[in-house]
């Protein structure tokens, strides 16, 4: 199973990232594969055949498992993840790929922006996303138990959905 973490931050390193691949780890109970930190695709990303974009998005859709990551920003996942998601053409982008939507925010005012916004671009995309996205607090995940209760509660369904992928492929 190829796992993969892709960070939508406009801060390279962030605790985006941090949390994207702690909750993969987590989920899957292994290291990541391939790590995304799409900010630092820079000005390849406004257009289309930009070779480092290329590799990425085909990275992402060789992946059978992949967290996709993002702040919250104005309620919804920022334009950097967007920019990148529109990279990845027509609706089956993402075919069959098992995705997972993280978003991290400031309060729990918009906890549900990961199922509302950013599951349904990936389900869109041909994603297939058998969990509920996760909403973490940037200042308190690394501290409360809501990774960890998320990999118990939806870690196995991930990882049997992401191995019937490699089964089939």
């Amino acid at each position: 199973m190829k796992l993969t973490v892709v960070a939508g931050n406009p801060k390279p390193g962030s605790r985006t990232l941090d949390a994207a691949r702690t909750v993969a780890e987590k989920v899957t109970g292994r290291g990541v594969d391939e790590t995304i930190d799409v900010i630092t695709l820079g000005a390849g990303l406004l257009g289309w055949g930009d070779a480092g974009v290329a590799a990425a998005v085909d990275t992402v859709r060789t992946s059978d498992l992949v967290v996709f990551a993002s702040p919250t920003f104005k309620a919804t996942y920022t334009g950097v993840l967007k920019l990148f998601l529109d990279q990845f053409a027509g609706g089956d982008g993402l075919k069959d790929v098992v995705a997972v939507p993280l978003m991290l925010g400031a309060g729990p005012a918009h906890a549900m922006a990961p199922d509302l916004f950013l599951k349904h671009t990936l389900v869109e995309l041909g994603a297939v996303t058998p969990a509920p996205g996760l909403y973490l607090i940037d200042t308190t995940y690394t501290t409360d138990t809501r990774i960890d209760d998320y990999a118990r509660r939806w870690g196995g369904a991930l990882t049997a959905a992401a191995t019937i992928r490699t089964d089939i492929s």
